[in-house]
């Protein structure tokens, strides 16, 4: 069976052929065999509308009477129909009633072959009756039942309808995140300006979940004019009042580096505003090492959490600018769980070519992190974005790397490049992508009016660890 996340075939053969009711006999059987996937339930679910927690939810159904997921009944039902629409008598047939007998639940893995057997046939209406049983692997009986069909009168041998492709699309990987911080206190964190529903609405649901307890700087009656007229509860937090934006990112960050707050959010006021008071020199929250952005993708075809940048903070990063992107990602990637990160440096091609100057960069980096100049991770480059994330792409040019097709990072060549990656990732693959800015005394969380719930959590969580790493010394992201 094909993993969650494959795209799935119609499992057709390559032609049809019906029995039609001249041709049926008494005792004449077919029979379909399937194995329950938890893939089959979602889609059962999703087709249906049937989303009983008994069979999507593993510990909801751990307290249930089987103490474990099973198959919704009509999936078995539905291989018999497989049969009688497929098989015997297949095209042309029409059901014209079924009963059924469930008998045994039918548990994720369990294989059931469903087998239609001829009992009478009725020839005023063209009416096949058959009897049904579905049994499991162990030849245990799950379903009984009868069928009535009307049989097809007319022969009918042509090709097989090649039916669309379904793609699971899911969103665990950020699920996963979230729970990495169920132990975790929540993170101190100084909300600049979250004057709009969408940035206030975002803190207030970090919080709800255990993520963030939010410092709100801004207006203080504006804040609680707009909380009131969104219907949400902000009495509980700390409001720092302030006149304006530019005011509410230099409180921010000033909280921060009194150590008030372990973190920084943004709110409604530009990136711009609330960065220049991050780096400035005097005031602000700079170590020495370069800031960077970068996107944790949840991309629903690749296997593992996917980490894009520097995609919204360093426009056309120098190749010293780059040692320290690479860096801040190769230790964010192991707060997350990713014991050696794989890198890989993009450009256009995955071979040196003088006249294009990233594909010299990769090298340099990759000659960096021998010398240990960049440490913590395996890095490869140049590599087209193709052979980074494809094993099939990588083989068929002969790359052979130790990063190629699984990538943990992807170093893009400049903000541009990143930026339309991380948006294509998002708008055509469905990704979900958490943002933080690293190379800070703490994390900037950086959100969207166009974020969902999911994206501005997983963005927290992340924040979450990094200040949970940034507690215990030897796993600090920011330097002295």
């Amino acid at each position: 069976m094909r993993a969650s996340g494959e795209a799935f075939g119609n499992g057709a053969s390559a032609a049809v052929e019906n029995v039609t009711f001249d041709e049926i006999q008494i005792g004449q059987s077919a029979s379909l065999s399937r194995q329950l996937t938890l893939t089959d339930v979602e889609l059962f679910a999703t087709v249906s509308g049937n989303i009983n927690p008994a069979h999507l939810d593993p510990k909801f159904a751990a307290d249930s009477r089987f103490q474990k997921v099973i198959g919704p009944g009509m999936w078995s039902g539905s291989l018999i129909s497989g049969v009688l629409g497929t098989t015997l008598p297949g095209a042309g047939s029409l059901y014209a009633g079924q009963s059924l007998q469930f008998r045994r639940p039918v548990g994720l893995g369990d294989v059931v072959t469903a087998t239609v057997t001829v009992i009478e046939k009725r020839p005023a209406k063209n009416i096949v009756v058959f009897d049904c049983v579905c049994t499991n692997q162990d030849g245990e009986v799950v379903v009984l039942g009868t069928a009535e069909v009307i049989a097809p009168t007319q022969k009918v041998i042509r090709p097989a309808h090649e039916l669309p492709q379904i793609q699971m699309i899911r969103h665990d990987k950020h699920d996963a995140l979230l729970r990495k911080c169920d132990e975790l206190p929540p993170v101190l964190t100084a909300v600049a300006h979250p004057c709009d529903e969408s940035s206030l609405r975002g803190a207030v649901e970090a919080a709800e979940a255990g993520l963030i307890d939010p410092i709100l700087v801004g207006p203080a009656e504006k804040l609680k004019a707009l909380a009131a007229s969104k219907g949400l509860d902000i009495a509980r937090f700390r409001i720092v009042d302030v006149p304006h934006s530019h005011a509410a990112a230099q409180t921010a960050v000033a909280l921060a580096r009194a150590g008030e707050a372990e973190a920084v959010m943004k709110g409604s006021l530009h990136t711009d505003e609330l960065m220049s008071e991050v780096v400035r020199k005097e005031t602000g929250l700079r170590t020495n090492r370069r800031l960077s952005h970068v996107f944790v993708m949840n991309v629903p075809t690749y296997p593992r959490a996917l980490l894009i940048t520097d995609a919204a903070i360093n426009i056309y990063p120098t190749l010293e600018d780059k040692v320290s992107i690479t860096q801040n990602a190769i230790d964010l990637a192991k707060v997350l769980g990713v014991e050696v990160p794989r890198v890989a440096i993009l450009s256009a091609v995955e071979t040196l070519n003088p006249k294009i100057a990233t594909t010299l960069e990769a090298a340099a980096l990759c000659k960096m992190a021998d010398r240990g100049q960049i440490t913590g991770g395996i890095l490869d480059g140049p590599l087209a974005f193709d052979n980074a994330i494809s094993a099939e792409a990588a083989r068929t040019k002969g790359i052979n790397s130790p990063v190629a097709g699984q990538a943990d990072i992807l170093l893009v060549p400049d903000l541009e490049a990143g930026n339309m990656l991380a948006k294509q990732l998002s708008f055509l693959a469905n990704a979900d992508a958490a943002g933080i800015v690293l190379g800070a005394r703490v994390p900037i969380i950086l959100t969207s009016r166009a974020d969902n719930v999911r994206t501005r959590l997983a963005s927290c969580a992340v924040a979450s660890l990094l200040a949970a790493s940034q507690r215990r010394p030897t796993l600090s992201l920011a330097a002295e």
